[in-house]
């Protein structure tokens, strides 16, 4: 078990998120949801990375790519049922995943989220270190969208 007295050994080599999974109910519902709703780039043809390609080609996986280039995959599991059928019962230890914009641009996603079909959890609220905005997708995971005071 690692203590707070020993020195950090892996931060040093790490460089970025490279990308992060999601297991989805509704893989076209989580397409259209992070695709389109949220404005992300599909990953496609030689930018699909090799070890999913089948995946993909199947209909098991889609993959997105974020504006500073993080990947999010999305890992189709129809008979996936999160232990609350309520979002709002965290049943997950990750807490949310949080996506910048420019100060400029918040109010006006805020508004697009508000006449969505989207629930939103809370906010915007103001705090310190900027705004943001809390929303669940199609299988309930808690994201933010936030920005900078």
């Amino acid at each position: 078990m690692l203590t707070t007295s020993q020195p950090p050994v892996l931060a040093p080599g790490l460089l970025r998120v490279h990308h992060i999974a999601f297991n989805v109910k509704d893989i076209e519902a989580s397409r259209y949801f992070y695709g389109v709703f949220l404005g992300l780039t599909a990953l496609t043809g030689d930018a699909v990375p090799s070890t999913l390609k089948a995946l993909v080609a199947e209909g098991k996986v889609a993959n997105f790519v974020t504006p500073d280039g993080t990947v999010i995959d999305l890992f189709w599991e129809p008979e996936l049922a999160p232990p609350n059928s309520d979002p709002r019962q965290q049943f997950t230890r990750a807490n949310h995943l949080a996506f910048d914009v420019a100060p400029e641009a918040f109010d006006q996603v805020v508004e697009v989220l508000q006449h969505s079909q989207v629930l939103i959890d809370h906010g915007p609220v103001t705090r310190p270190t900027g705004r943001g905005i809390y929303f669940y997708d199609p299988d309930g995971f808690l994201l933010e969208i936030r920005c900078d005071p």
